[in-house]
């Protein structure tokens, strides 16, 4: 019975109106950031449906001693709503929960070497991550930077929501669940030659315009490509044109200062 009166709530919470954001606090969270100044009236109004619902059907809490406060969840909530804003709130289904921490937090790994067989223990400190079906947690100290300084090549909300993306379609590989106007043939087409050539250079310790992390694998490379697109799009374009050319078709255009699209 009492799994029965959970699955209950959770089903009258699925279909509950999302809250209404208020004009000032909304405005306030558009003035925040530069990020959202290239935004048409349409796409404003679209990013904030799309947050009312956010906030209506995850559940935020805090960890690492932070204090969580209404303005911060309505800014993450935003920032995650921005790479759906041309597919659709379904595309964030599958999880419920953000947790936020202060700053970094440290988490432990396994690592399986392939070819030896040896698992080794270790500790990664992290800003973001994403579990499939699970929380996606964040550093609210970078998430406040990526607000101040949104053009300088990092976003940690939208890696992490690529990382979710790609869990969509219950593989953590590269390749999302696609729209049906990009096939698999495509994504793969301009995906692969892009990471292979920067996974060499990486290799070869060559200097590269996209991070060297993006090489670690193909998930990784979506999920840097991805917050490139939203934070440093010239230079995206620049170093893997195939890449932002598809990533334009995936996400939409680029909200960046230079683009004159909208």
């Amino acid at each position: 019975m009492t799994a029965f009166l959970n699955w209950l709530a959770r089903l009258r919470h699925s279909f509950a109106p999302a809250p209404r954001i208020g004009d000032g606090d909304w405005q306030a969270m558009l003035a925040a950031s530069a990020l959202f100044e290239c935004l048409s009236a349409q796409e404003r109004a679209l990013l904030r449906e799309l947050t009312s619902r956010f906030l209506a059907r995850k559940t935020f809490s805090a960890a690492g001693g932070h204090e969580l406060t209404e303005q911060q969840c309505l800014a993450i909530a935003t920032l995650a709503c921005l790479p759906v804003l041309h597919l659709g709130f379904d595309w964030l289904a599958g999880w419920r929960e953000v947790i936020v921490y202060p700053g970094e937090f440290r988490v432990k790994r396994e690592h399986h070497d392939e070819r030896s067989g040896v698992v080794t223990e270790g500790e990664d400190d992290l800003i973001g991550e994403a579990w499939e079906r699970g929380p996606l947690i964040l550093s609210w100290t970078d998430v406040a930077t990526d607000l101040e300084h949104p053009f300088d090549g990092f976003n940690v909300v939208a890696h992490e929501i690529a990382h979710k993306l790609d869990m969509l379609d219950g593989a953590m590989n590269g390749v999302p669940r696609l729209p049906a106007h990009i096939t698999r043939r495509d994504w793969i087409a301009a995906m692969q030659p892009a990471y292979d050539a920067l996974l060499r250079a990486v290799e070869r310790g060559r200097d590269t315009l996209i991070d060297p992390y993006a090489a670690e694998s193909v998930e990784e490379y979506f999920a840097v490509v991805s917050e490139l697109h939203f934070s440093d799009p010239t230079m995206l374009h620049g170093a893997a044109p195939a890449v932002s050319a598809l990533l334009e078709r995936f996400y939409g255009p680029p909200d960046s200062p230079g683009n004159t699209s909208v």
